[in-house]
């Protein structure tokens, strides 16, 4: 049989092309990849040397056919056939089918048994298919208008509820999750009459407008079209994953003028700053306007171009993350899938191809053209996202060019002037050296001013042309919760700023150096507030915020939004990186908690009528030994070093528990070492079950630690991402109270802890509450942990467990909480 060699530059779209050749031609094919670089992650690119190792695998007398994508891939196949010797050389073919329709073609044919020139022949003709279909000559473009046609596959319609509908976040959610699918999926604004456009393109899915309350439509075709539109129905059921978050403060009017000296604009992150003026005036990036002379050299210029932006955006995302959390570092996702975005990168490689431009030029065009659809749209915060998408523009241009991505390098502390800001620049700004922003132009929802806003920064937006003028080492009072600029303040308003900004420091470095000291209440019971995290970036500023740990560390982020299962090493590398950044503290380590609500492309599961009730959390690793088993031993390997805690999600029964504890045991038996002394097992309590049989799980669990979130939404039947029960969904009703009480008093008879690492946690009108039913450690986001912990030196335990028991025996929430109002006014 003919062995088949895939080159791509993308090592997921190897294994994906790939997939579904051996789905289409058999298990039996010989089918090898060569995508990507050999390096962590598989960066894009292409390497003779992985060729040659992919078509030894592939090797047979009857020859080996290769595919290529484009560019530098047909490069790096050619020098591969060099380094073969002369008697394997003659049996090897390099054939320029299309990659995908030829991939599957040429398995197919290879498994009937023909010969190598026959099989390059069918995968030549692997378009002739689709084009008979389609009735043309060509295939029409993905992301061509036009209605659907439900015969041809399912559709679904879907209402948006996000407050700014489909934006840069959950639009990159939608296309990831559309993606990882084995089907073709389109998506139409039903409401605007826009679309359909391609569900793998980040921006053709945002500029469809889909603001809040419209009405989007689904088609999917293909062999896994059911799984994809119920992945893309539990996205939208769970706000396509975007985090409840306060609204954005409204941006006041610009008044045409401001006081004597000062330039009026609009308070973008609150905060007053004085210094001298910091020009920022980028010189800009002219692309040279020229045909392409060489275009293969052109095309391996512009992927290693997104390749090295790629890093740069990693980087970035990794800063911010560190600095202020994964959820605000979530914008830098967007970015990422600019990069991948085939309705921004085809018309750019296809005028690389037809040699009418270099690839700067046909990068640059095509990125104002898109931005210019982004800057067409009707809602404002969307219409800033075209700031974004030049952003990226910028940086893939400069790598083009051989030059500096063009950003601020502040030489000495200052107020930072400047035109506008792109998110990057704002990424890589120093609080110590920025101490304030004022931008001529640009808006409060602006990704720029949102970092500014999580970074510190004061800052005042759209301050006009005026601002422009401001010369460099002018002396600057910035007024961010006015939204002034003053030029040269009079020693008046130099005064009362200062004394603003010197109250608001001192305020700041008081509860921040507050926060490290231990939280005892009144009587000296000392209480472990500790960290929600996501990743390790998150550590940082936890530790920062005064954490005494993490009680709850997340490690979904090493399975989601790749191609297959992490492996042991590298979970070991994250879970350690981790550990170390807390320098000692205790670590509550999560095993992965997902279901049919967040699939994995990797990790088949049928979809499920209700998947919050389904195979989630500790059920699927369970279901799939191999998984859990991985992750424990990772995670065992780091405890022998560091005081890492096991916690099992969505536990309901002892019998799920005593499995569990067997799986921890096995780990350590696979690994041949004796678990790690003080390691604790422990479970979420967030299924009413449990808490109703902590009794029995006590004896057998090392701790409880309640997940509010999820108790609250089933012990209330009140799902908590829909606005319409939002008001039910109040961990301090009386009946969630009493689980956590019950809880309590089992984890007290066994000597047991029990910690809350739910929303319930941050929130200060429970503090006593929680602490008068005997939780003894408290886990939140880290800006919340300051103001947990001043709390938790206020609490009188006595005082606080009559609080408790008279708020189990109140009819509602609400009533819960006015008794604590009450009791601490």
């Amino acid at each position: 049989m003919v062995g088949l060699v895939l080159v791509s530059h993308s090592w997921k779209l190897a294994e994906g092309a790939a997939e579904l050749a051996r789905e289409m031609g058999g298990p039996e094919i010989k089918l090898e990849t060569a995508g990507g670089l050999d390096a962590p992650d598989h960066p894009v690119g292409t390497d003779a040397v992985l060729v040659v190792g992919a078509i030894e695998r592939a090797w047979s007398e009857d020859g080996v056919v290769v595919l290529m994508d484009l560019g530098s891939a047909v490069l790096s196949a050619e020098m591969a056939l060099e380094m073969l010797p002369d008697d394997r050389r003659e049996k090897v073919l390099l054939c320029e089918a299309p990659f995908i329709e030829g991939a599957v073609a040429a398995a197919v044919t290879a498994k009937l048994g023909a010969s190598a020139e026959q099989v390059a022949a069918e995968a030549r003709g692997g378009l002739a298919p689709k084009i008979a279909h389609l009735g043309g000559e060509q295939a029409a473009p993905a992301e061509a208008e036009g209605s659907f046609d439900a015969a041809h596959g399912r559709t679904i319609r879907l209402v948006v509820a996000n407050p700014h509908g489909l934006h840069a976040r959950p639009a990159a959610r939608f296309v990831q999750v559309a993606s990882g699918f084995e089907a073709d999926v389109r998506v139409a604004n039903v409401s605007a009459g826009r679309g359909p456009v391609t569900a793998r393109s980040l921006n053709a899915v945002a500029t469809l407008g889909v603001g809040r309350g419209d009405e989007i439509e689904v088609l999917a075709t293909g062999p896994e079209a059911d799984r994809a539109l119920d992945a893309v129905r539990a996205l939208a059921d769970r706000g396509f994953d975007e985090e409840i978050v306060p609204e954005e403060p409204a941006a006041p009017t610009a008044r045409p003028a401001g006081p004597a000296g000062a330039i009026a604009g609009v308070a973008t992150s609150p905060g007053v700053a004085l210094g001298v003026a910091r020009r920022f005036q980028p010189a800009p990036l002219e692309a040279p306007d020229r045909a392409s002379t060489d275009p293969a050299a052109e095309l391996e210029a512009l992927e290693e171009a997104i390749a090295a932006t790629a890093e740069d955006i990693e980087a970035q995302r990794a800063a911010v993350a560190g600095r202020v959390g994964a959820y605000q570092a979530a914008i830098f996702d967007a970015h990422r899938l600019f990069l991948q975005d085939e309705m921004l990168l085809d018309p750019v490689r296809a005028a690389i191809r037809d040699g009418d431009r270099s690839a700067p030029g046909a990068w640059s065009s095509s990125i104002e053209v898109m931005a210019s659809e982004w800057e067409a749209l009707e809602d404002d915060y969307m219409r800033a996202r075209a700031a974004d998408l030049r952003s990226v523009g910028l940086q893939v241009l400069a790598h083009l060019l051989g030059v500096p991505v063009p950003g601020p390098r502040l030489e000495g502390p200052g107020i930072l002037v400047a035109p506008d800001l792109t998110p990057a620049d704002a990424a890589g700004l120093d609080p110590a050296l920025a101490l304030g922003i004022a931008t001529a132009f640009g808006g409060p929802t602006s990704h720029a001013a949102i970092l500014a806003r999580s970074l510190g920064i004061p800052a005042v937006v759209g301050l006009g042309e005026p601002a422009l003028q401001v010369t460099e080492g002018t002396a600057l009072a910035l007024d961010g919760d006015a939204g002034l600029l003053y030029i040269e303040p009079s020693p008046d308003v130099t005064a009362e700023l200062e004394e603003r900004r010197r109250t608001r420091a001192e305020a700041d470095r008081s509860a921040r150096a507050e926060a490290r000291a231990p939280a005892r209440t009144l009587d000296g019971l000392t209480v472990e507030v500790a960290a929600n995290v996501g990743s390790p970036e998150e550590i940082p500023a936890a530790v920062d915020a005064g954490c005494d740990g993490v009680g709850l560390f997340r490690t979904e982020f090493l399975f989601m939004e790749r191609g297959q299962m992490p492996s042991e090493d590298e979970q070991e590398a994250a879970y350690r990186r981790a550990a170390e950044a807390l320098d000692g503290r205790p670590m509550v380590v999560r095993t992965l908690d997902v279901g049919a609500d967040k699939p994995l492309p990797y990790l088949a599961q049928p979809p499920e009528a209700n998947p919050f009730l389904g195979v989630r959390g500790l059920r699927l690793g369970l279901e799939r030994a191999d998984l859990l088993e991985t992750q424990l031993r990772a995670i065992i390997r780091v405890a022998g070093d560091h005081p890492l805690r096991v916690m099992f999600p969505m536990v309901a029964t002892l019998e799920e528990l005593r499995a569990a504890r067997a799986a921890v045991d096995a780990a350590a038996q696979g690994l041949g070492v004796p678990l790690p002394e003080g390691l604790q097992v422990g479970i979420m309590v967030e299924v009413p079950s449990a808490a109703l049989t902590a009794s029995a799980l006590a004896p057998e669990a090392d701790f409880f630690s309640v997940g509010t979130n999820d108790l609250t939404q089933y012990t209330l039947a009140a799902d908590r991402g829909n606005e319409r029960v939002a008001a039910l969904s109040d961990a301090l009703h009386p009946a969630v109270l009493r689980l956590i009480a019950a809880t309590c008093a089992a984890a007290a008879e066994h000597g047991r802890w029990v910690g809350v690492c739910g929303e319930l946690a941050g929130d200060q009108a429970a503090t006593p509450v929680l602490l008068g039913l005997g939780v003894t450690e408290l886990s939140m986001s880290a800006p919340s942990i300051p103001g947990v912990k001043r709390r938790v030196r206020a609490v009188d335990l006595g005082r606080a467990r009559e609080l408790a028991a008279r708020a189990l025996e109140l009819p509602s929430a609400g009533a819960v909480r006015r008794s604590v109002e009450r009791a601490t006014d």
